[in-house]
């Protein structure tokens, strides 16, 4: 029993390492979504901090939000790439 119980416990902690290796990978923004982020920030980032928050994504027209639809298509409508910051 006690063999079985460490087996299980390394084979838990093998799995987690190897899940814990590519979390801290961020993706590269292309030279697109870097430009319609540029673009929309300045736009509508009212309180300049690099981010859009609710209120500054509230104001943003409907053809904007197209915009960072098609350029960030991985982000739920309406939420925008405002969690991704610029370096």
């Amino acid at each position: 029993m006690k063999k079985l119980l460490i087996a299980l416990c390394l084979t838990c902690a093998l799995a987690l390492t190897a899940n814990a290796g590519g979390k801290g990978k961020k993706h590269e923004l292309t030279d697109e979504q870097k430009t319609v982020h540029k673009d929309m920030l300045a736009k509508y980032d009212a309180n300049k901090d690099g981010k859009l928050d609710k209120e500054e994504k509230a104001k943003m027209s409907a053809e904007d939000k197209d915009k960072m639809q098609k350029a960030f298509p991985r982000h739920k409508k309406g939420e925008g790439e405002a969690k991704t910051e610029t370096k």
